[in-house]
């Protein structure tokens, strides 16, 4: 069974801006398994509103944690939800996106 982990649902919803950009974040907390041993299932996604990829995280099952920033994919290692958000927002800072 999936469950959203935080309560403000507007945190869920792609928020547009006017420059063109789009910031999503969904988390849900899952059964671990070897896929996802820590138990959630993420994508936090900064990018334009014609579908260029600034800056986002997630773990696709068939990948595991990992990161792309801008054509670059790398592997992420997940600490904990706190540490993992405050990674995104800051590499989301560092390419031009806005502070959340």
């Amino acid at each position: 069974m999936l469950s959203l982990t935080y309560d403000d649902e507007a945190d869920f919803l792609p928020q547009r801006n006017p420059d063109g950009t789009v910031l999503e974040m969904v988390v849900w907390q899952i059964p671990a398994d070897h896929a996802r041993p820590h138990g959630f299932k993420y994508r936090l996604h900064f990018g334009t509103q014609s579908g260029r990829c600034i800056v986002r995280y997630d773990n696709e099952k068939s990948k595991g944690d990992h990161r792309h920033l801008g054509n670059r994919e790398e592997p992420y290692e997940f600490i904990s939800l706190e540490q993992l958000l405050k990674d995104f927002r800051h590499d989301l800072e560092k390419r031009g996106g806005q502070k959340q």
